[in-house]
This record gives C-alpha cells, sequence and structure tokens, in this order.
C-alpha cells in the first residue's frame, strides 16, 4: 500500500479487553484499515471519539458507565461524520431498534466471519448500511405490520425526496435533519414495504397508494 493511500480510522469500543485485543489484531491484518484506540465503555468511547477523530467506531451495545446505544446518540450528535458499527452478541428486537434509533448504520454479531467483518467496517465507512441476515429478518419482523403499513409523515417526505432523485446529504440538507437520520428513516421504510432498495421502494409505495406519482 503507498503512503497516500487513505485508511480508514476505526476505533474500537468493548468492555471486555480479549474481545478489544481480538478485533484490533483481526483489522491490522488489512492495510485498507488503521485502529487507532479502543475504549472500554461507552462514555470513554465518547471522549475518545472526540480527540481522536475516527472514520468508524465498532461499537458494542451493553456496557458500563454509558451503553452502545447511548454512546452512539452521543458521539453522533457531537460529529454526525462518524459511522458506528454496533458488534455485540446480543439480538433482541429492543436492542436492534435502540441502535438503528441511535444512528448505527450496521449491526452485527460477535460471530461474524473475521473478512466479513472487514469488509462490513469498510461498507460502513462508506456509509451504507450493513447488517447481519438474522438482524435484518428481525427488524423486519418488528416493522413490517400486516396489510399496508403506514408510513410516517417524515418517511413519505424523505421517500418523496428519493422518489425525486435527491442523495441522502440532499435530503438532510432539505428537511434540516442529520444524514444518519435519513438513513434511519430509510431503513425503517425498506422494512415497512419489504425491500431492500431505493428505487424498489419508491415503486412499491406508489403502487399501494402511499406515496404521490412523481411529475
Amino acid at each position: 500500500m503507498s503512503d497516500e493511500t487513505v485508511r480508514v480510522r476505526v476505533l474500537i469500543v468493548d468492555d471486555h479487553p480479549i474481545v478489544r485485543a481480538g478485533l484490533r489484531a483481526l483489522l491490522s491484518t488489512d492495510d485498507r484499515l488503521l485502529v487507532i484506540g479502543d475504549a472500554g465503555n461507552g462514555r470513554e468511547a465518547v471522549t475518545a471519539s472526540a480527540t481522536q477523530a475516527p472514520d468508524v467506531v465498532l461499537m458494542d451495545l451493553r456496557m458500563p458507565e454509558l451503553d452502545g446505544a447511548e454512546a452512539t446518540a452521543q458521539l453522533l450528535s457531537a460529529d454526525p461524520a462518524i459511522k458506528v458499527l454496533v458488534l455485540t452478541t446480543y439480538d433482541g428486537d429492543a436492542d436492534i431498534v435502540r441502535a438503528v434509533e441511535s444512528g448505527a448504520v450496521g449491526y452485527l454479531l460477535k460471530d461474524t466471519p473475521g473478512e466479513t467483518l472487514i469488509d462490513a467496517v469498510l461498507a460502513a465507512a462508506r456509509g451504507e448500511t450493513v447488517l447481519a441476515p438474522p438482524i435484518a429478518a428481525k427488524l423486519v419482523s418488528r416493522l413490517r405490520a400486516p396489510g399496508t403499513p403506514a408510513l410516517s409523515r417524515r418517511e413519505v417526505e424523505v421517500l418523496q425526496a428519493v422518489a425525486q432523485g435527491m442523495s441522502n446529504p440532499d435530503i438532510a440538507a432539505a428537511l434540516f435533519i442529520a444524514e444518519t437520520t435519513v438513513k434511519t428513516h430509510l431503513l425503517r421504510i425498506f422494512a415497512k414495504l419489504d425491500v431492500d432498495d431505493r428505487t424498489r421502494a419508491v415503486v412499491v409505495a406508489m403502487e399501494r397508494g402511499l406515496l404521490p406519482s412523481v411529475r
């Protein structure tokens, strides 16, 4: 790798030192990634993020002093450009939804294969949503109601903007919300409509009368 190559700066957050050491060793095998530090709880994570400017924070959920979901919300409030990728042993519905609502771009379980985890960190750095298949299934099951799902007013506004060809940053600027919030709304829309991309979401919403035709 040349010295001019930009590496993804990663902060590891977990309350178990052995887990942090293992993750550091794994991520250090890929020269596209640079582990800049680690933290043992959510409060340390917020402080470290403010001083070390990570691109991606690999975040555990259940930790002392400040849990992962609240830490995610706090560090994104301070710097919305950071991407938080949850890595946890917990796959309960409430944990998943709290993490997504806090602004995490992804949710993986700790039994994720190493290569998959590395790819997920790189994807998160690009702003892509990364969900382990079991997590995606749980999220869809929780958010999708029987019959025609109702979209909230804000979800309709976001989807209308998507239909007009606007990017996530453009939508965030137009609606005066954070880009991470746009991604959260899109994730909820995908779950409610049982789709996995923006174009299909617009088509299905229009077919079901949930979104006016775009002229």
